[in-house]
């Protein structure tokens, strides 16, 4: 099923190449092992999408297939793993951050957290612009914590992915010597 499911939702490398912006980056873009789908990569993939999704702004795709290339991890489902933020989670993701930051500081008394501004969806860019500075207002706790929580969050997503691959993998197994074995008590099948 994960396999299955992964294949879905991933382009094909023949349909990446025919994309004549990405000739920039040459074949390192193309290595087999960024595109290639198994346990370990997508499980990697799934890893650096969840960790680099916590990256600001519009550079989470860029450090996450930056990070695919280094780790050589499946590029893809790094990509689309970093979906999980949008204008919607990052706000409560940034406030969960926050208060994991100043708990291990131990901060957590001395300074509360200011509430987040109010979104205004007749002014996106002004905004995004007091959300940012909310951000930076808060300092060393959200920069700790977004880096704790993207580490958790990236180790969690491995984890997950690891084990119900193995887990569907098992089911297989058992599928096919639980079909051998009728197959030798009746060879009529």
């Amino acid at each position: 099923m994960p396999r299955r499911f992964f294949r879905k939702v991933m382009p094909s490398v023949d349909r990446v190449r025919e994309y004549r912006v990405l000739g920039v980056f040459g074949d390192r873009l193309f290595h087999p092992a960024l595109w290639h789908l198994n346990r370990r990569s997508a499980s990697g993939g799934v890893a650096v999408g969840l960790f680099c999704g916590l990256i600001p702004g519009p550079l989470q795709m860029i450090g996450a297939a930056i990070a695919c290339v280094v780790l050589r991890v499946n590029l893809p489902v790094a990509l689309i793993s970093t979906f999980y933020t949008n204008p919607l989670t990052i706000v409560p993701l940034y406030v969960a951050a926050y208060y994991i930051g100043s708990w291990v500081m131990g901060t957590s008394k001395e300074h509360p957290m200011t509430l987040p501004p109010d979104w205004t969806w007749s002014d996106p860019l002004g905004s995004m612009e007091r959300t940012g500075a909310w951000m930076l207002g808060l300092g060393p706790p959200l920069a700790l914590g977004v880096f704790l929580l993207a580490c958790l969050l990236a180790g969690l997503g491995y984890a997950l992915v690891r084990s119900l691959w193995g887990y569907q993998l098992r089911r297989i197994w058992h599928r096919r010597r639980r079909n051998a074995e009728r197959l030798v008590r009746d060879p009529r099948r």
